[in-house]
């Protein structure tokens, strides 16, 4: 008997034809994720996902408390529904028994709250002499037999036996749910726009969650943005390439092109001016890095710069596409998400980025196109694009130590 990680799939038993080149990255990711681990034996059947140590002394997979490190490692990768620590053994009926009974004294030992279970059981060899609810209704039996103090309740059981019959036979209880999604590099890569704010790491995490690997941009302004904003959205990339791997983070040098829109932009024009900017110089850098989409964290009318005719105008200076995976959402919903990803507490720490100085007093929220070119027809666009891609120091972020 030795203990292995069962990891769910999800989105992916629903593909097609190319379903194997998604079975295929979704290991890869695994492997690379869980590298630090030891040597691992990573494998696939049907809709589950096999992980197990080549070394049965690794400690890793000791007791259900040991394998929470690399559980959670497991549901930072997508493509991944849920993981549980089980049980894998050989035999038949009675060493299913004997397993299960081992397994229910050091589950009651570790809760000792638990008073009612249920059985369920799924049988992929169909070898196997009894059938699901047969398993199910014998060994709920057993368990009964042998542990006086427990009860059956089918609807809202303190623990559940989970048992699968497949080459081998396996025993849990208890699932950690993961993130969902696509395996990432089953998508083209995307060019982050990334701040120091809550949004802009959420829709980074919700991108990459469809498969998109990423790199990101940053706009620093020092010496009006400290180099503590800078460590910021460092560590913000570090929680990023958590879930979407090893990225390149292309620091900006904004300064002097910020300095030039505030003296020679209107000042109500001045935010719409500078994201456009903005979005010029991180297009050119994403055509660089064999990126095929630009990503923001704007949702529609939170700020004056994301209003229906502000998102228009920077739109307008880019060929290719702007996505916006919180457009729809409200603040709250993102600041949910910015939790579950750990990202929350990073983000309100309190230093600015670019795009919260010089700010106008009275922004214009619903410019019209007449007034962008007469915002921009004092500045030398080309020039300031050009600077600020020749400007750019590139940083790379490893996913994991």
């Amino acid at each position: 008997m030795s203990n292995i990680l069962l990891a769910r799939m999800g989105e992916i038993t629903l593909k097609g034809l190319n379903r194997g080149s998604f079975e295929i990255q979704l290991k890869s990711n695994l492997k690379y994720r869980l590298k630090k681990f030891g040597d691992l034996k990573i494998y696939q059947t049907q809709s589950r996902i096999w992980i197990e140590p080549k070394d049965e002394s690794n400690p890793y997979f000791a007791t259900e408390s040991d394998a929470k490190e690399i559980m959670k490692a497991v549901t930072q990768v997508f493509g991944i529904v849920s993981v549980s620590l089980a049980r894998k053994f050989e035999g038949g009926f009675d060493e299913v028994v004997e397993n299960a009974k081992a397994y229910v004294t050091e589950l009651l030992a570790n809760n000792p709250d638990y008073k009612t279970f249920k059985v369920d059981s799924k049988r992929g060899n169909k070898a196997f002499p009894m059938n699901s609810p047969e398993i199910c209704a014998e060994l709920g039996y057993q368990i009964l037999e042998n542990f006086p103090q427990l009860t059956v309740n089918v609807k809202k059981p303190d623990f559940i036996l989970n048992v699968e019959i497949r080459d081998y036979n396996y025993i849990y209880s208890g699932k950690m749910m993961a993130h969902r999604g696509l395996p990432v590099g089953t998508s083209g890569k995307g060019m982050l726009l990334l701040s120091g704010g809550i949004d802009s790491p959420v829709a980074g995490f919700m991108m990459a969650s469809r498969g998109m690997p990423l790199d990101a941009v940053y706009f620093h302004s020092y010496p009006y943005t400290s180099e503590q904003a800078m460590d910021k959205v460092k560590d913000l990339a570090k929680i990023v390439a958590g879930f979407s791997g090893r990225m390149t983070l292309h620091v900006v040098n904004f300064t002097q092109i910020q300095l030039d829109m505030y003296k020679n932009s209107p000042q109500d024009m001045l935010t719409i001016t500078m994201r456009r900017v903005m979005f010029q110089i991180a297009e050119r850098l994403a055509e660089k890095n064999n990126c095929k989409c630009l990503i923001t964290g704007e949702s529609l009318g939170q700020v004056a710069s994301q209003t229906l005719e502000a998102i228009q105008a920077t739109n307008a200076v880019c060929k290719m596409p702007v996505l916006r995976p919180l457009i729809g959402m409200d603040k709250q919903a993102t600041c949910d998400i910015s939790r579950q990803i750990g990202a929350f507490e990073t983000s309100i720490l309190p230093y600015e980025d670019c795009c919260t100085i010089f700010v106008a007093k009275h922004p214009k929220t619903h410019p019209h196109p007449e007034d962008v070119i007469e915002a921009e027809k004092n500045l030398d666009i080309e020039a300031m694009v050009e600077a600020g891609v020749n400007g750019t120091e590139d940083i790379i972020i490893e996913a994991f130590d």
